[in-house]
């Protein structure tokens, strides 16, 4: 389930991209990026290996000057002379966490406290408080080379976390991560959330983005569909209702046919698929048709197809 965004409708969006292209010699990465992310937004930006997420990723952050196309992020056009403006307003949590192996997790969020223009009075509390959100204040003095990859990854995001910064890109920030520090990642992102800044995310991992996510794109090097994880199962599959009986009906047809919204139905052996207009309106229907007809219910309900099974249906189809 998709949490509910804090966003309000009257705010300017937190990005927008209008024809986003780069393209490395003969090989195009992006090709004409064309998207909207609300201010306040939980986005995720899924799509292959290689389909150009961590391009537009760079390209936003200004890290990659554009082929074709224009950009803003935080309200500020991305240009080359806008670059410093940009990376004052946004965190970047790459996938490899980049820290400094021979400094300590401390000396680590200090450097980067001061790229960041911090005050040394507000970065103790700031690297304190971030250290205690990704549970690591114990490793405070260790050395960044002594951690796991799990306990890297929780610095990076530590550091991403010391500046209130507006817009935020987080690639793959489960990755090597147990499920308890993945629950931790996720707990810290409704918390930005609710705090309204706007999250970018890049996963392979589509449960996690379909709990978090308010709405998804899927992207291989150009837009494929975007929306609520729901609409895209819907757009795609329908709506589709299952009812299991504790003995088959007599005459299905009969029942069936007296709800109106039912477009298809089949099945048998008291297990039965319907197609319909809106489920909301047509499961408490078909529950008086059935009890009507002396059925006993044993489950009745919408089927809901996952993120995993649009994604695929989508990348796979776009394939072939």
């Amino acid at each position: 389930m998709t949490g509910s965004t804090a966003t309000d409708s009257t705010s300017p969006p937190a990005i927008v991209t209008n024809g986003l292209r780069k393209a490395f010699g003969d090989v195009v990465a992006v090709d004409g990026l064309d998207l909207e992310v609300a201010r306040g937004e939980v986005f995720g930006f899924l799509g292959p290996n290689g389909a150009g997420k961590t391009t537009t990723v760079r390209m936003l952050a200004t890290l990659l000057t554009p082929s074709a196309g224009t950009a803003t992020v935080a309200g500020i056009p991305v240009t080359r002379e806008n670059a410093v403006a940009i990376r004052s307003r946004i965190s970047v949590l790459p996938e490899a966490a980049g820290l400094y192996l021979r400094l300590s997790v401390e000396d680590n969020l200090v450097f980067f406290a001061e790229l960041y223009g911090l005050g040394r009075s507000d970065t103790d509390h700031r690297i304190a408080a971030a250290l205690d959100a990704v549970d690591l204040s114990a490793r405070r003095r260790h050395l960044a080379g002594t951690l796991s990859k799990g306990q890297r990854q929780r610095v990076a995001l530590a550091r991403a976390l010391l500046a209130d910064h507006e817009v935020m890109f987080l690639d793959e920030p489960t990755s090597g991560l147990d499920p308890e520090a993945s629950r931790d990642v996720r707990d810290l992102i409704e918390q930005l959330r609710q705090r309204d800044v706007t999250v970018f995310l890049t996963t392979h991992r589509l449960d996690e983005a379909s709990r978090l996510c308010d709405r998804v794109a899927i992207f291989a090097q150009h837009l494929r569909m975007v929306g609520r994880p729901d609409q895209l199962s819907a757009r795609l599959f329908g709506c589709t209702v299952e009812v299991a009986l504790r003995a088959p009906l007599l005459n299905p047809e009969r029942v069936f046919s007296t709800v109106p919204g039912i477009t298809h139905w089949s099945g048998d052996d008291a297990r039965y698929d319907l197609v319909v207009d809106d489920a909301n309106e047509v499961v408490p229907a078909v529950a008086r048709a059935l009890v009507g007809a002396g059925a006993d219910i044993l489950r009745l309900g919408e089927e809901r197809r996952s993120l995993e099974d649009v994604y695929l249906q989508v990348v796979e189809g776009e394939a072939q």
